[in-house]
């Protein structure tokens, strides 16, 4: 499956909290991904993907393989930041993402951009399996 379509891509606001931050009040560069981790798990859940029900009840989990970002202008404490989760491929066991996050309200200022890729594992065997394209489809559609 590729994303190809024109469509407004998953967004979830994160504000900027001073544990976050640097001696410098800046957004310390580890943070953008667990920024980006808050918003793929929301999209995951706003796509009716309740992680642990898949891990408890279907024995099947998804775990980052790779991730990347580029960081192009610094988050600062108290800022207001917009996440956006865009899927790019799905796979047979993997999907990739790409993400990017703005400060909120100035969506032409993009702080960082990057891509994400996770795979799909049986949670007995940790071997991957085979991810439907179903599991993405927007509910809103």
């Amino acid at each position: 499956m590729d994303n190809s379509s024109s469509h407004k891509p998953f967004a979830w606001p994160v504000r900027v909290y001073y544990e976050d931050t640097d001696a410098q009040g800046r957004v310390y560069f580890a943070n953008y991904f667990k920024f980006m981790e808050r918003a793929r798990t929301e999209w995951l859940r706003y796509l009716g993907v309740e992680q642990d029900v898949l891990l408890n009840e279907e024995r099947r989990f998804f775990v980052v393989v790779e991730s990347q970002a580029d960081f192009l202008i610094p988050a600062n404490f108290n800022d207001e930041l917009l996440v956006t989760v865009d899927l790019l491929k799905v796979s047979r066991a993997s999907f990739l993402i790409k993400q990017e996050i703005y400060r909120k309200n100035s969506a032409s200022e993009l702080l960082c951009r990057g891509t994400t890729r996770a795979a799909f594992l049986n949670a007995d065997t940790y071997k991957p399996v085979k991810v439907a394209a179903a599991m993405f489809e927007d509910p809103e559609k």
